[in-house]
């Protein structure tokens, strides 16, 4: 843990704002703005700091040898991608299955810039019965920010106004996209 503090806080330079609640063992975590893949590497330094068991999706393709093992290690879970299923029933049911389960996810879908967020986050939160957390990666200052738990009321609308009111000041790694 010391070699990875080490180069988080001192090679690097970044800072962690906030934590994650030991007691929620279960929500949907949206990292906004998603605009390079250094988010992952940060994001892997950021969770192994705070102790926090992450997870995210990736389809089942991946889980298979000879590299399953590390997706599963890195707190991966299989998706069957397969057309004509409900993928955010099926995202959901993710949570009812496992004791511990922080999915980790991209609202914009995208590294690139986008006018609107896909909902799914959301609505698996919402049906899974758990909060969103909402994490922001902030290249201006160098700080990985975790806000407090938000429990979705089910007016997405109404909702919606108030996570993205978490992420106005802070500024992606590809500034064009944030």
């Amino acid at each position: 843990m010391g070699i990875i503090k080490f180069i988080f806080y001192n090679l690097m330079g970044w800072k962690i704002e906030g934590s994650f609640n030991p007691a929620i063992k279960k929500a949907v975590v949206i990292v906004v703005p998603h605009t390079s893949w250094h988010d992952f590497y940060i994001g892997a330094f950021a969770r192994k700091i705070l102790r926090t068991e992450i997870n995210y999706i990736a389809k089942k393709e991946l889980f298979l040898w000879p590299f399953g093992w590390y997706f599963k290690w890195m707190g991966g879970a299989p998706l069957d991608r397969t057309p004509g299923q409900n993928k955010v029933e099926a995202i959901a049911q993710l949570f009812d299955e496992k004791k511990e389960f922080r999915l980790a996810l991209s609202p914009e879908g995208t590294r690139k810039k986008v006018e609107s967020w896909k909902t799914g986050y959301y609505y698996i939160a919402l049906l899974a019965n758990v909060p969103i957390i909402c994490v922001g990666f902030d290249y201006a200052t160098k700080k990985v920010i975790v806000n407090k738990p938000f429990y979705p009321s089910g007016d997405y609308h109404k909702d919606s106004l108030v996570i993205r009111s978490y992420y106005k000041t802070i500024i992606g790694k590809n500034r064009k996209f944030s």
